[in-house]
């Protein structure tokens, strides 16, 4: 009992540090319309922005990936980041010219990205029967950050400038860097051999073969949708629905809100019937809800039921798209879900400086972009031959 109680324990904690990290990027999607219209940015400007920023980020990734597997204090590391994240994104709030602000974001999101794989390669091997539902448990606090982040952000917007708002984002790595130190040693030392030069050469080789390549086409073009749909989303509300930025705010926080309530769901649901239907369905369902945002967005209520059902979906899936990573690699989780995690937020940024191109041509295009993006992951995981669920008798759910 004492065991499981230090289990729940400890996923509770990572999932507050999650959430913690998380709130620096979930309060940009919101700042961001903000700077855009402090400096006069164009929908182009504002996408290219958010791509650099989360481009930037996923530079951590992969490095913070491998060095998980082979530094032993997991704990020292993950402490790092909350320090990193707090002084990065302080300093951009001090940033002067759009190149300024781009790169400090960049390297404010560096702290952030290397919490992921090092957090999530301690969870799988605290739970490995149930990948998909502990990814789900550990994700539902950064996107908790981007339901309690962007709506913070809209009321503090009401009142203080963008630079002011972006310095209160930093606080939670702050308060979390501190009550982190009680935490850092009952976080369990990684145990076996260290990761070595031969290892992750075999990993790279394995990531080459058609169906490793097949999973990192289908995970970028799936989260360059996601992106796409939640970098023009604010600026969608504001120009054509003429909401504030706190109304913005509360739009953002409740969908993102449900599609994290989801993700454990589905990730159970993934580890029990397979990851391929979970993963087919949300990309053409959030497609479709996509198509009808394109077409009949000038209808408030048929808006926002589009943004819900597309951004809820597409959240909702991510776990299960993590957890397809780890099934097929088998081995070294920190290092593929470093891997995964630079895929996602790395290629699929990219989805954000697209949609603004689209969005300069017709704001609307920008979710027709999103829904053809979809419609391709939806297609190309339905082509993948995925791990279907483990038997029951194993005692796993893989």
């Amino acid at each position: 009992m004492t065991a499981r109680r230090d289990r729940r324990a400890l996923f509770f904690w990572l999932s507050a540090g999650h959430w913690a990290n998380d709130s620096g990027p979930g309060a940009v999607w919101i700042i961001a319309p903000a700077i855009a219209v402090a400096m006069n940015l164009s929908p182009a400007e504002l996408g290219l922005l958010i791509a650099i920023h989360n481009v930037g980020a996923s530079l951590a990734y992969f490095p913070a990936g491998i060095l998980a597997d082979r530094v032993a204090n997991h704990g020292r590391l993950l402490l790092a980041t909350f320090v990193w994240v707090a002084l990065g994104y302080a300093a951009a709030s001090l940033a002067s010219g759009f190149w300024g602000i781009a790169l400090l974001l960049a390297v404010a999101g560096l702290g952030d990205a290397a919490w992921h794989p090092i957090a999530t390669g301690v969870l799988v091997k605290l739970q490995p029967e149930r990948k998909a539902e502990a990814l789900g448990i550990h994700a539902f606090g950064g996107t908790l950050a981007e339901v309690t982040a962007p709506l913070a952000m809209g009321f503090l917007l009401a009142v203080f400038d963008w630079r002011t708002a972006l310095l209160f984002a930093a606080v939670p790595a702050a308060v979390m860097a501190v009550a982190f130190l009680r935490i850092v040693p009952r976080i369990p030392r990684a145990q076996g051999p260290r990761l070595s030069l031969d290892d992750l050469l075999t990993l790279m080789r394995h990531w080459r073969r058609p169906l490793g390549l097949g999973i990192v086409a289908t995970i970028s073009v799936y989260n360059m949708a996601f992106v796409a749909i939640l970098a023009m989303m604010p600026l969608y509300l504001q120009s054509v629905h003429a909401f504030t930025p706190a109304e913005t705010g509360i739009v953002f926080a409740i969908t993102i809100l449900f599609g994290a309530l989801m993700q454990p769901v589905t990730g159970r649901l993934s580890d029990r019937i397979g990851r391929k239907p979970v993963v087919v369905f949300g990309n053409l369902a959030a497609a479709a809800a996509a198509l009808c945002l394109w077409q009949f967005g000038d209808r408030l209520v048929v808006a926002l039921l589009a943004i819900a059902v597309a951004v809820i979906l597409l959240a909702a899936i991510r776990s299960s798209l993590l957890a397809v990573t780890i099934d097929y690699a088998k081995d070294r989780a920190a290092t593929t879900l470093g891997l995964a995690f630079a895929v996602l937020d790395g290629v699929g940024a990219t989805g954000a400086w697209l949609a603004g191109l689209a969005a300069n041509v017709e704001l609307e295009l920008a979710f027709l972009l999103a829904a053809g993006l979809s419609l391709a992951a939806g297609f190309g995981a339905m082509c993948l031959v995925l791990a279907g669920p483990a038997p029951r008798e194993a005692g796993a759910v893989s």
